[in-house]
């Protein structure tokens, strides 16, 4: 899995709309001279900087996934089911849409440039849900109850930048789309100080539960019969999920399929239902379909960038379906 990711990798630095030979991809990340003085600048300054964003993306959804499957103990389960991603929608939308004809944002005006205030925009949306998420953690005892009140705060929200879009004018609506498709290549070498520490505290945490998300298994019941304090490791799972998605949403939009597709996938190809096995096999094939998904959303060889939620779904979706029906998951969605 190590060696696709790799693979991948070198592949996104390599292909685009400027085709760069492989053998100078590597010499120029290993400090070299390459045969041309752009190749240099097009890697260090676009192409590094959108596989590395990828990679994290595609390793926190994986995880993240994974995490709200087992806790919920529900196969359709995904980052975004507590609400998150709709936070961080409303955070863009009140910023991109709530504005005036006038050709400013709310955050511009304080002095942030485009990318970065749609980032903080989504950043705050996204943590004010994660702050009232993990307040209902401490309050609920029941997971189910929690899952429900995840989906009405994000039919609430939901419900907001319908209202927002509905009475916006056409340039913020398309502002707002293109924002919603997703992508990869908007994350600065700036941005990535913040994104990368953030996706990897989340998954080191994540790797910390792993016995917990094991005794949970099983249900609630056998996990407190265990000694496992059920409401501590559920605020745990939550804020590392919680994070991991919300991180991702901030700076590369509302990226679908990957968090509840990748856990099936390993799953399937692994034939175990450990955590320390799954989590890192999760954060590895999560982290090699975005690298193969944003590829083919390039379209090597040309200008063309199709949305990357599409190209995710349309490639992504039918080899998960013949992965599972070929290896058969059958009755053990969770291995158990």
């Amino acid at each position: 899995m190590f060696g696709v990711v790799v693979g991948a990798f070198l592949l996104s630095l390599s292909f685009g709309s400027v085709r760069i030979p492989l053998e100078q991809v590597l010499i120029i990340l290993l400090g070299g001279e390459a045969e041309r003085a752009t190749w240099k600048t097009i890697i260090f300054d676009f192409r590094l900087p959108k596989a590395l964003t990828a990679t994290l993306a595609g390793a926190a959804l994986g995880v993240s996934g994974l995490q709200m499957q087992t806790l919920f103990r529900n196969p359709l389960a995904d980052p975004f089911v507590l609400g998150v991603s709709s936070g961080a929608s409303l955070g863009v939308a009140l910023v991109v849409l709530s504005v005036g004809a006038a050709n400013t944002t709310l955050l511009t005006v304080a002095g942030l440039p485009g990318n970065m205030s749609l980032a903080a925009a989504a950043s705050i949306g996204a943590g004010a849900v994660l702050v009232l998420a993990l307040t209902l953690a401490q309050r609920v005892q029941s997971s189910v109850t929690l899952l429900i009140l995840g989906l009405m705060i994000g039919y609430l929200t939901s419900a907001v930048v319908s209202l927002l879009l509905y009475f916006s004018i056409a340039e913020r609506i398309q502002a707002y789309v293109a924002w919603s498709f997703g992508s990869f290549g908007g994350v600065t070498w700036t941005q990535m100080r913040v994104l990368a520490p953030a996706i990897s505290a989340g998954l080191l945490l994540a790797l910390v539960l792993a016995k917990a998300l094991n005794a949970l298994l099983l249900g609630e019941a056998y996990a407190r019969s265990m000694g496992l304090n059920i409401r501590r490791a559920r605020v745990g799972i939550i804020a590392s999920s919680a994070v991991l998605a919300g991180a991702v949403t901030a700076f590369c939009g509302p990226i679908a399929f990957l968090g509840i597709a990748i856990p099936h996938l390993c799953r399937a190809l692994l034939r175990s239902a450990d955590h320390r096995v799954l989590i890192p096999a999760c954060a590895l094939v999560g982290a090699a379909v975005a690298l193969l998904a944003d590829l083919a959303a390039q379209a090597p060889g040309t200008k063309v960038v199709l949305p990357l939620n599409a190209i995710m779904a349309l490639i992504g979706a039918p080899t998960v379906v013949w992965i599972i029906l070929r290896r058969g998951v059958g009755r053990g969605t969770f291995g158990v």
